[in-house]
């Protein structure tokens, strides 16, 4: 028995599942799964609140197009939610308790009785207080039961032809503001925009733009960093600076997950 034999295996067949489906590969895979056990009892739900980009939800739609599991958006406005926007070290948490108690709703409204995510066992090593929000909802985490690793993921979705097998992490825009800054609609807009415009120039699939009080700061990966060239800063700056940004500069020891993790002033 392969081990995607055991993410299948995982599902009951006589249940009924829903799958938080963020638009990333850990999520796909657990989708891919489902559909292959439960068929029509499996279906997928993407959270649209306002710090998910529209490229992450296109991922969503095509993947749930490859997959042919049933696909439905939740809308609704996490900035609706002072404990979210006001920013400190447990934002996940408070975003992840307001995604699962809308998932709760919606699966006593489909008669669903299990809910999972795509958390694996390398996200397990990283201060992730959302994951405890999610456990406390009791949504489980299929790929953490049967010890699937992010690179296992991607192997596994090759594979069975999932074209999101290759898609770089991502994250929910917020992650770009340092902890103590308030999250506004403002600040994600210029982000994702942002983060656009960086990607259409340099043809990088790894971007972030960080948001230090309308300082942008550019991520990408280390390698990636020496094509920054004094030419390719200055168009960049400029079009940053059109939709909002003071100042703009590329951080010179590129991406890390969680880099600004920290309280700012």
């Amino acid at each position: 028995m392969s081990h995607l034999d055991d993410l299948i295996n995982w599902f009951n067949p006589e249940s009924k599942a829903m799958i938080a489906l963020s638009g990333g590969v850990d999520s796909s895979l657990v989708a891919y799964a489902a559909f292959q056990k439960l068929k029509t009892n499996a279906m997928a739900v993407t959270a649209d609140y306002k710090t998910l980009s529209r490229e992450e939800l296109a991922a969503a739609s095509n993947a749930c197009k490859e997959i042919g599991i049933p696909h439905i958006f939740l809308d609704y406005n996490e900035l609706e939610n002072e404990d979210f926007v006001r920013n400190d070290s447990d934002r996940c948490f408070h975003c992840r308790s307001e995604l699962g108690s809308h998932l709760i709703t919606l699966a006593r409204e489909h008669g669903v009785d299990v809910i999972v995510d795509g958390t694996n066992i390398d996200d397990l090593g990283d201060y992730r207080p959302g994951i405890d929000a999610l456990r406390q909802h009791q949504i489980k985490s299929p790929l953490v039961e049967t010890n699937f690793t992010k690179s296992e993921i991607r192997e596994c979705a090759k594979s069975v032809g999932l074209s999101i097998y290759d898609k770089p992490s991502n994250s929910c825009l917020a992650s770009r503001i340092p902890w103590g800054q308030r999250v506004t609609a403002e600040k994600l807009a210029r982000i994702e925009m942002g983060e656009t415009i960086v990607k259409q120039l340099t043809r990088l699939k790894q971007v972030r733009v960080r948001d230090f009080n309308g300082h942008a700061k550019i991520e990408v990966e280390t390698n990636k960093v020496s094509i920054f060239d004094k030419s390719l800063l200055q168009r960049l700056s400029e079009k940053l600076k059109m939709i909002g940004f003071s100042e703009v500069e590329v951080d010179p020891d590129g991406y890390r997950p969680g880099k600004i993790n920290v309280i700012a002033d």
